[in-house]
């Protein structure tokens, strides 16, 4: 079974900003939790929230750090890391025992493309444990302060990057598998997305919505350091001189483009009611028609939707399990 994926004409697109999306909207009084909310995408969205009213706590593996690069942004930062299942148990339980409720978490934190296998302390590849896993614990961790909001929303970072691969259940961890960065990437993406469909169907009962976000391709926020300069340049991405190029009909955006969907997501009453849904360009995507090998450079650009298999519910309760055993969370 596959979620319905229906846009609901929100009347924004890939040109518009966080600013356009929140205006009007006053988030007075309601608390929201930003992974990577110190830099790049995460930092944008922090700012957004907390100018229009809310309280934001920034997750950190280095508070300090977090601290200095968000000086100017009313939030909060306190510690935690996302590989660090203790970290994440212990920041579940600090915000539990401050916060009577939480209305908005955006899973935003993420890394893209390591150029070799690598696995953390667990033995679990290190693109789908920081991106996938990690939100998953904390994501349940703090589901008791999620339901007492009566009207909570999940957003979470994924990548048109889905396309280059499912989850392969039986070997997540490349352990039987050649790795590829992009294979390693596209899977994590995906699971993000089930992840999404797998919560909503879960708690949106109880008050909890559930969404998936496709940013775009913005350029200088530090997720694309393990690429090489040339590859974006070959790509279209950075100008010969390396610098980013600006242009939303090919998905390539500013920040304040890229983070509008995010933000619209947690924040917009048109997807009252809606949730498990794949977001991009401030609305709800399409199934997707992309073919892998069919287009040029030029044509993959432009691609937009979402793959079939990342809104399959039945795979959705399949990762669900996964997760739950890989963390533990009986």
């Amino acid at each position: 079974m596959q979620i319905s994926q229906h846009p609901v004409g929100s009347g924004f697109n890939a040109a518009s900003t966080t600013g356009d999306v929140l205006d009007g909207i006053d988030l007075s009084g309601r608390t929201a939790v930003v992974t990577g909310g110190y830099s790049g995408l995460g930092l944008e969205t922090v700012r957004s929230l907390a100018a229009a009213g809310a309280r934001v706590v920034v997750p950190a593996r280095d508070v300090e750090r977090a601290r200095r690069a968000m000086a100017a942004v009313d939030a909060e930062v306190w510690p935690m890391d996302l590989l660090s299942p203790a970290s994440i148990d212990a920041f579940a339980e600090r915000f539990l025992a401050r916060a009577s409720s939480l209305d908005l978490l955006v899973n935003n934190a993420g890394i893209m493309a390591l150029p070799a296998l690598t696995l953390d302390e667990r033995g679990y590849e290190y693109q789908f444990a920081t991106n996938h896993l990690g939100h998953f614990q904390l994501t349940l961790g703090l589901l008791p302060a999620l339901r007492r909001a009566g009207d909570a929303r999940v957003v979470s970072l994924t990548s048109l990057g889905h396309r280059y691969s499912p989850v392969h259940f039986e070997d997540v961890n490349f352990a039987h598998r050649q790795y590829g960065p992009w294979l390693a990437y596209g899977q994590s993406k995906t699971a993000n997305i089930l992840f999404t469909v797998g919560l909503d169907a879960r708690e949106r009962s109880g008050g909890v919505s559930a969404f998936a976000v496709h940013p775009g391709s913005i350029a200088g926020t530090g997720l694309e350091k393990h690429i090489p300069t040339q590859m974006l340049i070959d790509a279209g991405v950075l100008d010969s001189q390396g610098r980013p190029i600006v242009d939303p009909s090919r998905n390539l955006k500013t920040v304040a483009q890229g983070a509008a969907t995010t933000v619209w997501c947690a924040t917009s009453p048109r997807l009252a009611g809606l949730g498990g849904v794949y977001c991009e360009n401030c609305d709800i995507a399409p199934i997707s028609t992309f073919q892998p090998g069919s287009t040029t450079m030029e044509d993959a650009m432009r691609i937009s939707g979402v793959m079939p298999y990342a809104v399959d519910a039945a795979s959705a309760d399949r990762l669900w399990a996964l997760s739950e055993e890989m963390i533990e969370e009986r």
